[in-house]
């Protein structure tokens, strides 16, 4: 099955519904081996007209705001497992009315918060593990000095009273062989405080849905976890990039064709700060269908914005392109839709599915009203 471009309006991500399903398929399978529980992050995945089909799949989800976990709440009709790195006190009591967990990024937020909390909910406390294998610098959450998770020295042996879950987070679309060394570090250094706890949050960034991710590895590696603790009733993986990777696109369309300098630009109707950060702030080159390597023609893309630094590297093809030539970037609807903004007054793309029926279904489309109620 594949989209019909000549279906779907431009700019717009496109959400394949087949290809969804297969993901969900695979982390079914890996929670069902392992014994163990998957939840959406909805930092890397919020495309909620899809949440009824992933909790059918999936242990909930995990928010990281009052926002976050208001979603969750609303469109998937459960709790979430909520984590801030710091919480707001005005928006403490409606996080934690549709919260299971809450999870607290500092011995002294807890200490704050501890008297407040509903004995209903399970509290949790993230620390560091001090290792990680992510090279970019801006995603690595398990650095010396990285403002989140609590290091070692300042927790000791003991479990505060009243907590009953650690969390960490070391991971960014990575393996399970990189897994498998944070885990070692993080037992190395909290190896008292697991053996206290109820449940281990292992954070998200275990790209299992990649092609040449080994999940039976992974699947072996969480039994031996549970072998060694078995105190530990619940493992918990919040995954992101795993649950939307390569299931969706960005539809664009070419509004002029550049000359200048030596490689001509072909503008679009997307812009990649706007609508593809993670192509600036990572940064990486997005594929392009139809691209192919070394071929007679090439170019640069150009965003629509009047930022000087709209644009990313260049491809080659083997036609010649032309204004009206659809544009089509992969693997976008993870890490990428959640972060479109408006600058510039540049309008955010639709969205829409593509269903299993092979048909587009259109969910929403935005305007001026979007751009204009966010500014004042």
């Amino acid at each position: 099955m594949s989209i019909d471009y000549s279906k779907v309006p431009s700019p717009s991500f496109i959400l394949e519904e087949e290809k969804l399903l297969k993901n969900l398929e695979l982390l079914k399978y890996v929670q069902e081996q392992a014994g163990i529980h998957i939840i959406c992050a909805l930092k890397g995945f919020s495309f909620h007209a899809a949440f009824p089909t992933l909790r059918k799949y999936l242990h909930g989800a995990t928010a990281s705001s009052l926002h976050e976990a208001m979603l969750v709440h609303e469109k998937m009709g459960v709790k979430a497992h909520t984590y801030c790195p710091v919480y707001v006190p005005t928006e403490f009591e409606d996080i934690q009315a549709i919260s299971s967990h809450l999870t607290f990024n500092s011995l002294s937020q807890w200490e704050a918060y501890k008297q407040k909390v509903d004995p209903s909910i399970s509290c949790g406390l993230r620390v560091n593990p001090a290792y990680s294998e992510i090279t970019t610098e801006m995603y690595n959450p398990a650095s010396p000095n990285s403002r989140l998770g609590i290091p070692h020295h300042l927790l000791g042996d003991s479990l505060p009273t009243g907590i009953e879950g650690i969390h960490f987070h070391a991971l960014c679309e990575n393996t399970s062989h990189t897994l498998e060394r944070v885990l070692q570090s993080f037992k190395d250094l909290y190896h008292p405080l697991i053996k206290q706890a109820k449940w281990i949050n292992m954070g998200g960034g275990h790209f299992i849905t990649r092609e040449d991710y080994e999940p039976e590895h992974l699947i072996q590696i969480l039994k031996k976890f549970k072998q060694e603790y078995p105190n530990i009733e619940e493992i918990i993986l919040e995954l992101g990039s795993s649950v939307g990777y390569n299931t969706g696109v960005l539809v664009s369309t070419i509004l002029d064709i550049v000359p200048n300098g030596a490689i001509p630009t072909a503008m679009l109707d997307v812009s990649f700060t706007c609508h593809m950060p993670d192509t600036l702030e990572m940064p990486y080159k997005p594929n392009i269908v139809g691209q192919v390597v070394n071929g007679p023609f090439q170019y640069k893309m150009g965003g629509m914005s009047c930022l000087a630094g709209d644009y990313v590297g260049s491809w080659y093809f083997e036609k010649e392109l032309k204004v009206g030539d659809r544009i089509i970037f992969e693997d976008m609807i993870h890490y990428t839709m959640v972060k479109t903004t408006t600058f510039n007054g540049i309008n955010l793309p639709s969205l829409g599915i593509w269903t299993l029926e092979d048909r587009y279904q259109h969910i929403r489309s935005y305007g001026y009203e979007d751009y204009k109620n966010r500014l004042s």
